[in-house]
C-alpha cells in the first residue's frame, strides 16, 4: 500500500479549484461524465486498431445515487487506468503551486483534461474513491481515496472488471445533490446528447415487482442530428430534433445545418423560430455544446446578436470555455465562428427568396425582425440582406428597395433627387393619411415592428439618396418636397384670424398651428406628427437608453388649417363667437382624435360639444 501526498507545493489546492474554478457546483457531475464517456470511446478507438483484446460487452455509464449513504457513484467500462496512470493524473497534479495553477487553465477548455475535471468532485464531496481496471491485461486493480486533502491512499486490489468507478461521498453543505430528481435533471441537462448511453438508477427507489419493471432507458440522444451529415436527415428528423430541444414550441420555419471542419471545428443546428407580433420572445435559446456536452445557453458572445432570436445548437471543441467575456470577444475562433453563422444565415435567406419568394414573403412576418436587426448591426449581413430585405406595401404587395424605387421613380422623389419611402406604423389609424398618398399615386409600405423606429433610422444613414416618412409626418402635398404650392383663396387678415381662431392649449399637448392653401378636397383641418421627434419619442418608449428622455416630453402636433375649404367661408362669417369658437374647436379636434391624440377630459369634451351642436341644428 503506497501512502503520500499529492505533488503540489500550495498546502491546499482544493479550495482554489472550488472558488475559482467552477461557479456552479452541478458541474461536477458534467465533468465526472465527460471523463467516463472520453475513456469509453477510447476503447471503442484501440478495440477497432486491435490495440484492445477481448470483448468489449456492452459499452454505457451507470450513475447511481443511494442518498442513505450519501453516495454518488459513476462507473464505466472505459480504458481504466494503471497504477502509473492514476499517479499521473490524480496525485501529480502538475502544478508548481496555486499561481501558476490559476495561469495554467484561467484560458483551457476543462472537458477533457482528466485530472482537473476529476478534482471538480471535491465541490460536493468530503471524500472520493476510485477503483479502476486498465485494459492492459498486465495491469492490476487500483483503489485510490483522498479526502479533499493533498493526502491520499493508493493500492492494488482483488482483479475487477475492465474501468472505472468513483463514488462520491456527498458532504453536508452539497446535500442537495442526493436527491434523485435534481441530480437526474443535471444529467439530462448536461449529458442529454452524449455519444454514449448513460443510465441513471436511485438505488433507494421501491424495488418493483418483476412484472411492473419498465425497460431499462438511457437518459441520452447518442447520436443527435448535428452528428449526422445533412445528406442523411429529412425534414421530420429535423423538426422531431427541434422538438425534443423544445416539447412546446411550434414547428420552425426553416433551419440551417453547420458542418465545418476548417479552420475551425463547428457542427450545429440552428432554427428560425417563428414569431408572432406579440412579440413575446425569449433569447439564450441556442444551447453551446463542446464535443456533445452541454456548456451553456448563454452564447451572447459567440453567436452574432441579432441572431440570439434563433434556436437549436452549436457545438465546438475551438470555443474556449471558462474565460472571461472580454476574452471570448477577442479570441480569433469565436471571431470566425461569428462570421462563419452570419454569412450561412445570409446564405440560407437569399437561397430561399431566389428559389421560393411567395413561402419568403409569407414568413416575413418572423424573418423581418432577424433580417431587420441583422442590417441594422452587421454590415456584412446588410450587404447580401440588401437584395432580399422586403416591405409590404398597405395592399398586401412586397417590394425589394430597389423595386420601391423603381415602382415609385416619377412621384416619390423631392426636389434634391432623394427617394422618399412613405410609410404607415397604424394602417387602421392612419388610413385617412394613406388614402390621401394613394390619391397622389404613391406606394405607402408598411413598419408595424417594435425594431422598425431604429432601422429606419440607421438605413437613412446606410442607404444612399433615401428617406423615410411616415404618412402622417406633414399634409400630403408636403411630404415629398417638390416646390409645389397652391395659392391660398384667403386674405392676409382672414388668414391670420384663422391662425388665431385654431390657437390651442391642450394638456401634454404642443401644438404648432399654420394656415395653407391646400386642394378643395383636402381635409379643413390636419394634424401631422413632425418626423424626428416622433421617431425619438417611439425609439425612446420602445428602448429606453439614450432617447429615453424623449418618451416622457409632450407630444408634439402641427394643425394645418386649409384655408382653401369651403367649410372656413362659413365659419368666418358667422357672427355668433361662441358658435365659431365650437366649429373651430370641434374640426381641432376631429383631426387630434385621427391622430389618437385626443384623450381624457378633452376627448369627453369634445362629444358632449358634438351632441351640443348636433341638438342645436335639430332645434
Amino acid at each position: 500500500m503506497q501512502k503520500g501526498q499529492i505533488r503540489v507545493q500550495t498546502e491546499n489546492i482544493f479550495p482554489i479549484i472550488k472558488k475559482f474554478l467552477y461557479s456552479d457546483h452541478e458541474i461536477f457531475l458534467r465533468e465526472l461524465v465527460s471523463n467516463a464517456t472520453d475513456a469509453t470511446q477510447k476503447i471503442k478507438t484501440l478495440s477497432s486498431i486491435g490495440e484492445a483484446k477481448g470483448e468489449l460487452g456492452e459499452l454505457r455509464i451507470d450513475v447511481r445515487l443511494d442518498a442513505k449513504e450519501k453516495t454518488i457513484t459513476i462507473e464505466d467500462c472505459g480504458v481504466g487506468m494503471t497504477k502509473e496512470e492514476v499517479d499521473k493524473y490524480l496525485n501529480q497534479v502538475a502544478f508548481s503551486g496555486a499561481e501558476e495553477f490559476l495561469t495554467k487553465y484561467k484560458d483551457a477548455s476543462i472537458i477533457g483534461h482528466f485530472g482537473l475535471g476529476f478534482y471538480s468532485a471535491f465541490m460536493v464531496a468530503s471524500k472520493v474513491e476510485v477503483l479502476t481496471q486498465s485494459y492492459q491485461d498486465d495491469a492490476a486493480t487500483v483503489y485510490w481515496s483522498c479526502e479533499g486533502s493533498p493526502e491520499f491512499e493508493l493500492y492494488e486490489v482483488e482483479k475487477k472488471q475492465r474501468g472505472t468507478k468513483i463514488i462520491l461521498h456527498v458532504n453536508e453543505e452539497s446535500a442537495e445533490f442526493l436527491d434523485a430528481f435534481k441530480l437526474k435533471g443535471i444529467l439530462e441537462k448536461f449529458c442529454k446528447f452524449l455519444p454514449i448511453p448513460i443510465f441513471f438508477t436511485d438505488v433507494n427507489a421501491e424495488v418493483k415487482k418483476e412484472e411492473e419493471k419498465e425497460e431499462e432507458k438511457s437518459i441520452n440522444n447518442t447520436n443527435p442530428i448535428w452528428v449526422k451529415k445533412p445528406s442523411e436527415l429529412t425534414k421530420e428528423d429535423y423538426e422531431k430534433f427541434y422538438r425534443e430541444l423544445y416539447p412546446f414550441g411550434e414547428t420552425p420555419l426553416f433551419w440551417i445545418h453547420l458542418n465545418v471542419d476548417y479552420p475551425f471545428n463547428l457542427t450545429g443546428v440552428l432554427y428560425f423560430p417563428k414569431i408572432k407580433q406579440s412579440y413575446e420572445i425569449q433569447k439564450d435559446k441556442i444551447q453551446l455544446y463542446c464535443n456533445q456536452v452541454f456548456v451553456t445557453d448563454e452564447v451572447k458572445d459567440i453567436v452574432p446578436e441579432f441572431l440570439m432570436l434563433l434556436h437549436g445548437v452549436i457545438d465546438s471543441p475551438d470555443i474556449p470555455l471558462n474565460v472571461s467575456r472580454s476574452y471570448l470577444q477577442g479570441d480569433p475562433n469565436v471571431r470566425k465562428i461569428n462570421a462563419h453563422i452570419t454569412k450561412k444565415v445570409a446564405d440560407k435567406l437569399e437561397e430561399i427568396f431566389k428559389n421560393d419568394r411567395t413561402e419568403f414573403e409569407q414568413k416575413w412576418e418572423s424573418l423581418g425582425l432577424f433580417v431587420k436587426y441583422g442590417m441594422m448591426t452587421d454590415d456584412k449581413f446588410l450587404d447580401k440582406a440588401n437584395k432580399f430585405l422586403v416591405m409590404e406595401n398597405v395592399d398586401g404587395k412586397f417590394f425589394t428597395l430597389d423595386e420601391y424605387k423603381t415602382a415609385t421613380e416619377t412621384l416619390q422623389k423631392n426636389k434634391e433627387g432623394k427617394h422618399i419611402v412613405l410609410y404607415t406604423t397604424n394602417p387602421v389609424q392612419q388610413d385617412a393619411y394613406i388614402q390621401a398618398c394613394k390619391l397622389k399615386g404613391y406606394e405607402v409600405v408598411k413598419m408595424e415592428t417594435l425594431v422598425d423606429a431604429a432601422f429606419l433610422n440607421t438605413m437613412e444613414m446606410k442607404w444612399e439618396n433615401t428617406s423615410f416618412v411616415r404618412v402622417d409626418a406633414d399634409i400630403v402635398d408636403n411630404l415629398i418636397d417638390k416646390q409645389e404650392s397652391t395659392e391660398s383663396v384667403l386674405s392676409k387678415e382672414e388668414t391670420e384670424q384663422l391662425k388665431t381662431l385654431f390657437t390651442l392649449q391642450i394638456p401634454e399637448l404642443h401644438v404648432t398651428t399654420e394656415v395653407k392653401g391646400l386642394s378643395t378636397d383636402s381635409a379643413p383641418v390636419i394634424a401631422t406628427r413632425p418626423e424626428f421627434m416622433r421617431r425619438m419619442k417611439d425609439m425612446g418608449a420602445a428602448g429606453g437608453g439614450m432617447t429615453a428622455f424623449y418618451a416622457q416630453m409632450p407630444d408634439e402636433v402641427t394643425l394645418t388649417v386649409n384655408g382653401n375649404h369651403p367649410v372656413f367661408q362659413n365659419i368666418l362669417k358667422e357672427s355668433n363667437e361662441d358658435i365659431k369658437t365650437k366649429q373651430v374647436r370641434n374640426l381641432a379636434d376631429l383631426a387630434l382624435l385621427s391622430q389618437g391624440l385626443l384623450k381624457g377630459a378633452e376627448l369627453t369634451n369634445f362629444i358632449n360639444r358634438s351632441v351640443q351642436m348636433m341638438q342645436g341644428v335639430g332645434q
